[in-house]
């Protein structure tokens, strides 16, 4: 059975819940009237780009910078850390839940950030139009676990989605996965270790026990850490088939 097909013409692939939160500040409302605009690439949507034309990023940033992207940045702490702490990196961060990307959109006009761009959805229909080999790193950060059983599919670490992915990281470049969720380590785990376009970087328990040199704690770090859950940091790097 063919998958359903949303109002602006995209497959409905839904791998998160809910996309409303509590009720927003009138200044996060003017934010998002008046700055998400200017950060969100044109092209993405099904409604406006229906051919999947690939997006030119050159245009995107100005320049031929490395291009980081962020699935689901949450709250947006390490994407705001990262873009200051890596100045020369374009980055791409999506997110569904408007709650989030109303967050950090005053947060990047108040640090007068230039090399962050925002789409507010869908993480695959930006997969779609990226182009080939473009991303140097990418980021998975506390994915929402899904814990039921039924619910496996919709996670992000599937095979539709790590096919989308690696389609669009560069040879060499590395995916890092956080997660508190032991189960979604072990999915995480399965997923990726008949792939031959990733490998598992890690050589000794320290490799994923301890955060990477360039991390920042995120809000859902903190709580999990608070309610006695143990960080997981898995780094797959993007490898050539017959590697």
């Amino acid at each position: 059975m063919p998958a359903p097909i949303r109002d602006d013409g995209a497959p409905w692939r839904n791998f998160y819940g809910r996309r409303h939160g509590k009720t927003l500040r009138k200044s996060q409302i003017a934010h998002l009237e008046n700055t998400l605009p200017k950060l969100v690439p044109a092209g993405i949507g099904w409604d406006e780009n229906p051919d999947r034309t690939k997006l030119d990023l050159t245009a995107l940033f100005g320049d031929d910078r490395p291009l980081w992207l962020e699935v689901g940045f949450g709250g947006g702490e390490h994407l705001l850390h990262m873009a200051q702490l890596y100045p020369e990196v374009g980055f791409i961060g999506c997110e569904p839940f408007i709650n989030g990307v109303a967050m950090i959109v005053p947060r990047i006009a108040e640090l007068g950030l230039t090399n962050i761009r925002i789409h507010p959805g869908d993480a695959r229909d930006l997969l779609d139009v990226l182009p080939e080999n473009s991303v140097q790193r990418s980021f998975l950060l506390y994915p929402d676990p899904w814990p039921k059983k039924r619910h496996h599919e919709r996670r992000f670490m599937n095979a539709e989605q790590m096919d989308q992915l690696s389609a669009v990281m560069a040879i060499g470049s590395v995916l890092r996965l956080a997660t508190d969720i032991p189960d979604y380590v072990r999915h995480a785990q399965e997923v990726m270790v008949d792939r031959s376009d990733f490998v598992w970087t890690a050589e000794r328990p320290q490799d994923w026990r301890n955060p990477w040199s360039d991390w920042t704690r995120t809000r859902y770090e903190a709580k999990a850490v608070r309610e006695g859950r143990v960080p997981h940091y898995l780094t797959y790097r993007r490898v050539t088939a017959a590697a």
